[in-house]
């Protein structure tokens, strides 16, 4: 697992493979929303047996139909590669959610 240079991350972001993620504060979110509450939770759902297998646990935050999620590795205290593989997962389990801008 390697630390990533703000510059990396900056790269990553506009890569094109993790639309919407931002970097900010050391750490990489996104914010998603759902048409409703349920697919909201289902969201949650798919995130959590991805971060149980990658054995790295996101942030996550719940309102109604909107989920953050927030990155970074915490034994690093750093963005690692890590997350960057996670977010992808996590783009991946998003299906497709309406912009949360």
């Amino acid at each position: 697992m390697s630390r990533l240079s703000e510059e990396d991350i900056r790269m990553w972001l506009a890569s094109g493979d993790l639309p919407g993620w931002r970097f900010d504060r050391g750490e990489i979110f996104k914010n998603f929303k759902f048409g409703t509450f349920m697919e909201a939770i289902a969201f949650i759902d798919r995130i959590a047996e991805k971060a149980e297998a990658a054995n790295h646990h996101p942030d996550l935050e719940n309102h109604y139909n909107r989920v953050r999620v927030a990155l970074h590795t915490w034994n690093e205290n750093a963005v690692t590669d890590k997350d960057i593989s996670l977010a992808r997962e996590i783009e991946s389990a998003a299906g497709r959610p309406q912009s949360d801008g």
